[in-house]
């Protein structure tokens, strides 16, 4: 690799670290290459990307970055995952590593935090974006459809609902 080529892993390692909302670091000592497959795989399913960087120069590229420390994590044979989604990458790395003992997490980085394995481990528990937006489609819809229903309702539950109603009033 000449120097042009690791100037531009660099630059590219500074951008994944600046841009994206989670970065796990593990190591993956004794994976096949099926097993990286599956990993690249399962995150692309999840919007998150993998990616095998030289250690001497990911820490270059964290030099100067609210999450420099994290190059401490940086030792051995390290796979970054990482993704735009704060939560995305930490799923899919938690989801391999139950499967795969060789698969070994050792920290990462969120929102200009270090974060240790179980700082990991907890972001992987938190609801993703698309979980949190469905659920508060669900809280705006759920009025509507109640009302919905009670329109629906045989004329009998509508007596029922403006009799009650009636009482209320009168009381």
């Amino acid at each position: 690799m000449d120097r042009a080529q690791k100037e531009n892993l660099v630059e590219d390692l500074s951008q994944i670290f600046e841009s994206s909302g989670v970065v796990v670091v593990s190591h993956y000592v004794g994976l096949t290459v099926a097993e990286m497959q599956d990993l690249r795989a399962r995150a692309s399913g999840a919007e998150a990307s993998v990616r095998v960087a030289k250690n001497r120069l990911a820490k270059i590229a964290l030099a100067g970055k609210p999450i420099e420390a994290m190059g401490d994590l940086l030792t051995g044979m390290t796979v970054l995952t990482y993704s735009e989604d704060p939560v995305s990458a930490a799923k899919v790395a938690e989801d391999f590593a139950k499967e795969n003992d060789k698969f070994v997490i050792l920290g990462g980085a969120m929102d200009g935090n270090v974060l240790d394995r179980e700082g990991v481990k907890s972001v992987s528990k938190l609801p993703s974006r698309e979980e949190l937006i469905a659920s508060i489609a669900g809280c705006i819809g759920a009025p509507g459809s109640n009302i919905a229903g009670a329109i629906g309702a045989p004329a009998s539950n509508i007596a029922s609902i403006l009799s009650t109603i009636e009482d209320k009033a009168a009381a």
